[in-house]
């Protein structure tokens, strides 16, 4: 969540930084163009890029695309050394108690902002009150204008009051205090907001101060905001007519004579620099226009900003985002449940799974029985087919008890037929719906992420071969290398891992995948911590072994092997499978459990 608000924020300060350098080149424009151009500035922080991003992912034909596929490391049984899921599911424990500090933060992150918002809010109120009793205690005056009139009996200067339905409310007696032109001119300047229907602007840019009111760039845009409403409203009224001698000196009596408008939705008078907007009035430049060449130019960066990363979402979505979550479940059927289920928590030995809770294909039919002894988190990966990096499952569980990491709960289910094993997942999604109250949703963001692609297009590493070209599923792997167990990878459609021997040398294998897949085990593999994204281009579906030498432990501990003589990870990546890494940005999906419950046992 942290690290999303903090891209967000900075993509929102460079898109005012852009519209900052837009101002200067107008400067000598419509106060009104600029006016707008803040305007976006200010809105931007309520509309995050990854939003567009999300929305460019939907574009129809990402229908003809694979989408990307998670899965897990499953146990490597029947290899020698194989790395258990004990190590697997203790690695994600401890991930999750590193990550109890960062949650401390976040909590006292958001005490911190809700004080502030709640100080904010407080104030505005307070102010919108005052102005509100002024209007309440006013009289209605009978007045040629487009709105209501009432004449209130304080020092507050003329402004148009509400949003949706503004007033304008007038000293009692200006009338006596300024001469008719001059109050002529004021009125032409209080018609003009109400055309431009600048409260309304002015009340969201309040909400973007409140919002983000840690953001000193808020305040300063504010400040651009309510200097260029009053000078296009300068410019309105003396292209309509008003003398420039005239309306400043009306402008100078209200200062005089009226104390400013406490809120910046009550469009006033004498808002913005006095002193340069009097300048302005008296130079009366007469006729602004905005050329040709700059409207084209500035169509040309209000549709980049909106169409760019709706492009990047739509290219890149199939291949970035998690697996949608419509797809694989509408091919096996939708909403499925088991017929009967017992959910225990376990505290004896762990007892195997009759399946493997992995993404992979590879699955035993079981006749429709279900057993497993895992962590609540262990099962709504298996349901909802993700394989999250350390920091996506931070987020995953940043609002759930301890518990549902730490916990086995044994689940013994059965259901009517064969069912295939995506349909297994339905039927667990129902009882963790049902048992557990659990309630979840997919969020997208944008963040780091890491792009797979070929060292030389269309041309394979050694180790990474077609899937036609190796062995069928119902024969043995063929040996990945010296030293390497005859047999490996064992199965298709899933991932198997395993230590080499003395420790020194890592192996992973799969056979008929495809290259999301292998991208999504390689988020883990190279220990970085970030999605990793398929942009090879191959398709179809591939046998794979990658050998590589680990990190050395540190040297203290008692299990730190003699220094491994191996490739690391990154070489081993491009001298056995021709492939490489390469740091980017783009749309991350994840899974964010809002709610969870204990079962009953039964």
């Amino acid at each position: 969540m942290i690290p999303g608000l903090v891209a967000h924020l900075w993509q929102s300060t460079l898109f005012a930084g852009v519209a900052w350098l837009l101002t200067l080149a107008l400067r000598k424009n419509p106060a009104q163009v600029r006016h707008r151009i803040w305007f976006i500035a200010s809105v931007k922080f309520l509309i995050p890029f990854s939003l567009l991003v999300g929305l460019g992912t939907l574009v129809p034909w990402h229908a003809a695309t694979p989408p990307i596929h998670s899965g897990w490391m499953t146990e490597a049984e029947q290899i020698a050394q194989p790395l258990t899921a004990f190590p697997i599911v203790t690695a994600r424990v401890a991930a999750m108690r590193d990550g109890a500090d960062r949650n401390y933060f976040a909590a006292s992150a958001l005490a911190l902002w809700v004080c502030g918002f709640a100080a904010i809010a407080i104030c505005w109120v307070k102010r919108w009150r005052r102005v509100q009793v002024l209007q309440k205690s006013a009289e209605l005056v009978r007045m040629e204008f487009p709105v209501a009139v009432m004449s209130a009996d304080g020092l507050i200067e003329p402004g148009i009051f509400g949003i949706f339905r503004p007033v304008l409310l007038l000293p009692e007696g200006i009338e006596q205090r300024i001469d008719s032109a001059q109050l002529d001119a004021i009125l032409a300047h209080e018609l003009c907001h109400i055309r431009r229907h600048d409260n309304l602007t002015a009340a969201i840019h309040m909400a973007v101060q409140a919002i983000f009111w840690f953001h000193p760039l808020v305040w300063w845009l504010g400040a651009r905001l309510v200097d260029e409403r009053e000078r296009a409203c300068d410019e309105e009224v003396l292209r309509l007519g008003s003398k420039p001698q005239i309306y400043a000196a009306g402008i100078l009596n209200v200062c005089r004579l009226y104390t400013e408008t406490p809120l910046v939705c009550v469009s006033g008078v004498t808002g913005a620099d006095l002193k340069k907007r009097i300048e302005a009035i008296m130079k009366n430049r007469g006729e602004l226009r905005v050329n040709l060449t700059k409207k084209v130019a500035l169509a040309v960066a209000g549709v980049a900003a909106l169409a760019v990363p709706i492009i990047i979402g739509a290219l890149n979505g199939p291949a970035i985002l998690a697996q949608a979550p419509a797809d694989w479940q509408a091919r096996a059927g939708g909403n499925m449940t088991f017929e009967v289920a017992s959910v225990k928590l376990s505290k004896g030995e762990f007892v195997p799974p009759n399946i493997p809770l992995n993404f992979g294909e590879a699955y035993s039919p079981t006749g429709g029985y279900f057993r497993a002894d895992f962590p609540l988190s262990v099962y709504i990966e298996f349901a909802y087919k993700i394989w999250p990096t350390e920091d996506q499952e931070r987020e995953m569980f940043a609002h759930s008890p301890k518990w549902v990491t730490t916990d086995r709960y044994s689940i013994d289910a059965r259901s009517p037929g064969n069912p295939t094993k995506d349909q297994m997942r339905l039927m667990v999604q129902s009882l963790l719906a049902d048992r557990f109250k659990m309630a979840t949703h997919f969020e997208t963001h944008e963040g780091p992420v890491l792009a797979l692609t070929s060292i030389q297009a269309g041309k394979l590493g050694p180790k990474l071969i077609p899937h036609a070209d190796g062995p069928s599923c119902d024969k043995p792997g063929s040996s990945p290398g010296a030293g390497s167990p005859d047999g490996f990878p064992p199965g298709c459609g899933s991932f198997a891992m395993l230590r080499m021997s003395g420790g020194a040398l890592m192996l992973t294998g799969s056979r008929d995948i495809s290259m999301d897949m292998l991208a999504a085990s390689l988020a883990h593999i190279l220990g970085q911590g970030r999605t990793v994204i398929d942009r090879t281009g191959l398709t179809g579906k591939f046998d794979f072994t990658l050998e590589w030498a680990p990190d050395p432990l540190p040297s203290d501990s008692p299990a730190a092997p003699q220094t491994p003589a191996g490739p690391t990870s990154l070489q081993a990546l491009r001298d056995e499978l021709g492939l490489k890494v390469e740091s980017t940005r783009g749309p991350v999906q994840v899974l964010v459990v809002d709610a969870v419950e204990r079962p009953s046992d039964n």
